[in-house]
C-alpha cells in the first residue's frame, strides 16, 4: 500500500511506470478507484501504512516474544482490517458499484472476491484465535484475573 500512497500523491496510478505500478493497474481493472486519487481509498490507506503496518510489526514482535498485549494488537489489527475493507466496499455498493467491472469473471471472482476475500477471512480467523485465548480467563475468579493477565 505504499506504493499506491506514493503513486497517489505523485500523480496517479494510471500514469505511474514500474513493476508496483503495474500490479496497481491490473488490479484497477477490476476496481478502477485504484487507478486514480479517490479520497476513500486513499485516506484508508493512509490508516493502513501508517497504523496498521507499525501495529503489524509490533504484532509479529508481541506473538514471538509471547507478550501479555498480543491479543490486544490482534484485536485492533483484525477490527481495522475489517473497517477498512468495509469503508473500501460499502460506499461502492450503495453508490452502484460503478467503479467494479463485475462483467469480468477473473476481475470479479479473483480479484474483488478471492483477494479482498482474504481480508475478511484471515482477519476473523485471528480475531476467533484471540477470543479463544482470552475466554479462559473469564472462568478466574476476579482476585486471579490481575494475576493470570500479568
Amino acid at each position: 500500500e505504499a506504493s499506491y500512497l506514493s503513486m497517489s500523491f505523485h500523480g496517479t496510478v494510471a500514469k505511474s511506470e514500474g513493476y508496483m505500478a503495474e500490479l496497481w493497474k491490473e488490479y484497477g481493472k477490476a476496481d478502477s478507484r485504484w487507478l486514480h486519487f479517490d479520497t476513500t481509498i486513499v485516506s484508508l490507506e493512509l490508516l493502513t501504512v501508517f497504523i496498521c503496518g507499525p501495529i503489524c510489526i509490533w504484532l509479529v514482535y508481541a506473538i514471538v516474544n509471547n507478550k501479555h498485549y498480543r491479543h490486544f494488537l490482534q484485536i485492533t489489527l483484525c477490527v481495522s482490517e475489517l473497517y477498512g475493507g468495509w469503508m473500501t466496499f460499502a460506499p461502492e455498493w450503495i453508490t452502484g458499484s460503478a467503479a467494479l467491472d463485475t462483467s469480468n469473471p477473473l476481475y470479479l471472482w479473483v480479484y474483488l472476491v478471492f483477494f479482498n476475500g482474504l481480508w475478511v477471512v484471515i482477519p476473523v480467523a485471528m480475531l476467533w484465535q484471540s477470543w479463544e485465548a482470552l475466554r479462559p480467563l473469564e472462568d478466574l475468579p476476579s482476585s486471579k484475573r490481575r494475576k493470570k493477565i500479568n
